[in-house]
């Protein structure tokens, strides 16, 4: 996958987390979980282009670990969501996909460009 590719993936991911919180009920928990849920949903992409403008080696994969934290963040607040069963798992089970998908990828560029170094 591209460079290009990964970030129009990143950016639909943060979408997707935005019309998710969108749907959540109106209520003290689900606002808490929904504010966190758009802070790393939206922080994957934006973490993910910075690190695309990294100035060696090693400041691209500092600024990818912070995309496969907040990733991973991101299933977390979704899988919460779920438990307490504040959405169904229906509906962010392909997100939740996604999501780990992303995970994976970032961790493998991160992998690569460790040996190269």
């Amino acid at each position: 996958m591209d460079e290009q590719e990964f970030k129009k993936r990143t950016k639909q991911l943060a979408l997707q987390v935005i019309e998710l919180v969108d749907e959540l009920p109106r209520r003290g928990t689900a606002d808490v979980l929904g504010r966190q849920l758009v802070r790393c949903g939206t922080s994957v992409g934006a973490n993910y282009r910075s690190a695309c403008r990294g100035k060696s080696t090693a400041d691209v994969i500092a600024k990818l670990a912070i995309v496969e934290e907040e990733a991973d963040e991101n299933i977390y607040w979704l899988e919460l969501l779920v438990d307490a069963k504040i959405v169904p798992a229906s509906r962010v089970s392909e997100l939740i996909k996604e999501t780990n998908e992303i995970v994976a990828m970032t961790v493998a560029s991160i992998k690569t460009l460790r040996q190269r170094k």
